[in-house]
């Protein structure tokens, strides 16, 4: 009978300390980011540099519609090898043109990098904002609310996003 009430004993005391109530905060990073004057900067230099690369490809394509428009104004005219050499030289512009899309515009591509070297030093300042606020006010959780994490509802008693701008000295 004491076994089974030493077990008893020592499973309501572990539940105790696994249900002990988490500290959660819910924060809006976007909105945060949204409005840091450095970010703003950053986002308008950075569609400065898209809009001039679009500009370019752009300027590209209608040079290989020319090309194209110039094959079939004088196709009739040309023999069978001038025909297949003017084709070989619209499809190595096309892929020329796509070359320098991807490596603008890719994954890995250049803007991908300019967004990496302008908005990673800010996103840092605002994680190590949120780092510092949990740690000093004993969160255990934060959870970011505008991306798309499954948050269909929370109190705004959770919600420390003020907090964070103020920290940031954001208006």
């Amino acid at each position: 009978m004491t076994k089974k009430t030493l077990l008893f004993a020592a499973l309501f005391l572990m539940m105790g300390f696994a249900m002990q109530a988490q500290r959660i905060a819910i924060v809006d990073v976007n909105d945060i980011l949204t409005n840091l004057p450095e970010y703003a900067k950053a986002q308008d230099e950075i569609d400065v540099v898209a809009k001039a690369w679009q500009q370019e490809i752009a300027q590209e394509y209608d040079k290989i519609k020319s090309m194209y428009n110039e094959y079939q104004a004088e196709q009739v005219l040309m023999s069978n090898d001038m025909k297949t050499q003017k084709e070989d030289e619209i499809m190595n512009k096309e892929k020329e043109v796509r070359e320098i899309q991807k490596r603008k515009f890719g994954p890995e591509g250049e803007l991908f990098q300019k967004r990496q070297e302008l908005v990673q030093p800010i996103q840092d300042k605002v994680f190590d904002a949120i780092k510092q606020y949990s740690d000093e006010r004993g969160f255990d959780i934060v959870l970011d609310k505008s991306s798309n994490t499954g948050i269909l509802f929370t109190s705004d008693k959770f919600d420390k996003t003020n907090d964070i701008k103020k920290r940031l000295e954001i208006k």
